[in-house]
């Protein structure tokens, strides 16, 4: 049994809103991989997206894109668009995708950081800032997408193993007849 605690969210919410603001402010500047730099905004908004889904990952993608836009000298709007619609993407479902299921979250940010990354560079070509095509999809995209999704790994482990296990739904009991996730079983069955 799986129960709502309000307090908690949040407080997870807002810790992961901070780590993930001194990471883009404090850290994804100083490493680069040709032209791309890890996009912790992504990060922060795909979690909440695949987490909680629903108009509260496509608040937090418009916040985590305006706070990207105001921190780079890219046109205002520009990753707040493409945040907005990847959480909106990600999150369809409206529940915890996250949880215990790493391969397919993998999955999920792996399109979703390429498809940011491209449209977002591909912007930028129309804008001057960047060189060519070759450019915006060898030196800015694919760089962009491999050091975002490293840098996702340990929050989607995070999520998907240390989150779920602390909640409670990783127990059970051989004597309460339940094993691991709500798995039962009988005696006869075993």
């Amino acid at each position: 049994m799986q129960v709502a605690d309000k307090t908690r969210d949040v407080r997870g919410t807002v810790i992961l809103a901070v780590v993930c603001l001194v990471l883009q402010l404090a850290l994804a500047p100083n490493i680069a991989l040709g032209n791309g730099r890890a996009n912790f905004a992504l990060i922060f908004s795909a979690c909440i997206a695949l987490q909680a889904g629903g108009t509260r990952g496509v608040i937090a993608g418009f916040l985590a894109g305006l706070v990207f836009d105001l921190s780079s000298t890219a046109p205002i709007g520009l990753m707040a668009f493409c945040l907005t619609v990847s959480s909106f993407a990600l999150g369809l479902e409206q529940r915890n995708r996250m949880a215990g299921d790493l391969g397919s979250t993998m999955l999920l940010f792996c399109g979703a950081a390429l498809g940011v990354s491209l449209v977002y560079h591909l912007a930028m070509l129309l804008v001057g800032q960047a060189d060519s095509l070759i450019d915006v999809i060898v030196f800015r995209t694919l760089p962009t997408t491999a050091l975002t999704i490293v840098f996702f790994v340990p929050f989607a482990y995070y999520y998907s193993r240390v989150r779920v296990t602390s909640q409670g739904l990783g127990g059970g009991s051989l004597k309460s007849g339940t094993v691991g996730r709500g798995t039962h079983f009988t005696r006869h069955g075993l």
